[in-house]
């Protein structure tokens, strides 16, 4: 895959969100100007043997992880962004505002 790809163009942002933040697919999208959130998400579903791309800091414009069920085991998700000090319940960011970054605001 060249580097200029969009698969790797994702992967560059995903990988600048900090620990014990998030961000959405629809902001990488708009924030890359091309493609859709949907294909943030799909790029991120191939992005398992990437190196040190952060997807679980990706979730849906309601700070759901709804990228969850491509994790193995489901639960990965939620545990990593814990371990970072995000709380989550019921598949759910808490107080997702507070832990939103946007690439807009940093590049």
């Amino acid at each position: 895959m060249a580097k200029d790809s969009y698969f790797e163009q994702v992967y560059d942002v995903v990988r600048c969100v900090p620990p014990g933040r998030v961000t959405t697919y629809g902001t990488i999208a708009s924030f890359l100007s091309l493609g859709s959130a949907r294909m943030v998400g799909w790029a991120l579903n191939h992005s398992f043997g990437e190196e040190g791309v952060p997807a679980h800091r990706v979730v849906n414009r309601k700070g759901e992880l709804s990228g969850r069920t491509h994790f193995p085991p489901p639960t990965t998700m939620q545990e990593l962004l814990e371990k970072e000090g995000v709380k989550v319940e019921n598949d759910q960011v808490v107080g997702f505002e507070q832990y939103f970054w946007d690439p807009a605001d940093h590049f």
